[in-house]
């Protein structure tokens, strides 16, 4: 089968598409042949060396997929050959894997499998920080900074849903107009704008309930007093390629809190609340309440590509692996 492979983590250059043997399950394991892959911009943390952990080399990037079932393993009874799934994995970027069926869900028949590859980091993150951290309400305020990446695409279209007020900070009044076309409110261009006075017109000088921080680096300090009082600031990502440092008398002053936000964390630690969560995702997504959508699609042999243009901001939404191509 082909895989994508990185022998050295520092850069994207490293990467290879190389025919390696079929994986083999494991009695706790199936076997997947791979359908779509997302792209996620841990995939490019991961193979810069960056991310908050660091794979054994070499490895395949990838974290989520879509596919078919080819085998089970002897202990495996959730699932069987045949079955077409999709959820968190890794080794995505290949055409077959292994993986334990602990965060596989069945894909829903009405779903193609383009939108099911690239839907569980993105929407899990975005729910997990939106509904179980910060609690957001109807009527509050949340602010989204990365508007219009694959995660904040979907915490647009997730806090609408709840109800809220979306205001949609991004880079360029062409990506505004897609964090729209998903639901926002209001935006703000933060290269032309000055996102703390913003802030304070677009919401008179209350602040906000929530911010949803997939970027972190120069915008977390406004951002953060910003806040309206009891507001809550989520630490999802650092995309702009710094940990923030946060002054800590502002949540004092505010009376706020910060929230950290690691959906494969929680897969880890709590897998009964992750797919409590992912199911009422799964449910959303089949009843059309949330229309994620794909931006743009690349071959195995063009993963680089793909990784190359996310990790220089030049894409928008959700970027996705088709293998099938």
């Amino acid at each position: 089968m082909k895989s994508i492979i990185c022998e050295q983590l520092g850069s994207l250059e490293f990467l290879k598409l190389e025919e390696i043997p079929s994986p083999v399950p494991n009695a706790h394991e199936v076997l997947i042949e791979v359908a779509a892959s997302g792209v996620s911009f841990p995939d490019v943390l991961m193979v810069l060396g960056k991310y908050q952990t660091k794979p054994d080399l070499p490895f395949t990037p990838g974290l989520e997929m879509a596919g078919v079932i080819k085998s089970v393993g002897l202990e495996v009874v959730d699932f069987k050959p045949g079955d077409w799934v999709f959820g968190r994995a890794t080794r995505c970027f290949a055409e077959e894997l292994v993986t334990i069926p602990d965060f596989l869900w069945r894909l829903p028949k009405q779903i193609d499998y383009k939108v099911a590859a690239g839907f569980s980091l993105n929407y899990g993150t975005s729910w997990y920080g939106l509904q179980a951290r910060a609690r957001l309400r109807p009527g509050e305020t949340l602010l989204v900074l990365g508007a219009s990446g694959g995660v904040g695409i979907a915490a647009v279209e997730l806090g609408k849903m709840l109800g809220a007020k979306v205001i949609a900070c991004a880079s360029s009044e062409a990506k505004l107009t897609i964090c729209q076309s998903k639901g926002a409110d209001q935006t703000i261009n933060y290269e032309t704008e000055n996102i703390r006075e913003a802030i304070k017109h677009l919401t008179n000088n209350r602040g906000v309930d929530v911010v949803f921080d997939p970027v972190g680096g120069r915008f977390a300090d406004p951002a953060i007093r910003s806040l309206a009082w009891g507001g809550r600031y989520l630490v999802v990502g650092f995309a702009a390629g710094e940990i923030s440092k946060v002054a800590l008398n502002l949540p004092l002053l505010k009376g706020a809190t910060i929230l950290g936000v690691w959906w494969g964390g929680l897969m880890k630690a709590d897998r009964a609340m992750a797919h409590e969560l992912m199911q009422q995702l799964v449910g959303y997504l089949a009843a059309g309440l949330i229309q994620p959508s794909v931006m743009a699609e690349y071959p195995l042999a063009d993963a680089y590509h793909a990784l190359n243009e996310l990790a220089h901001r030049k894409t928008t939404g959700k970027l996705i692996i088709d293998i099938k191509t």
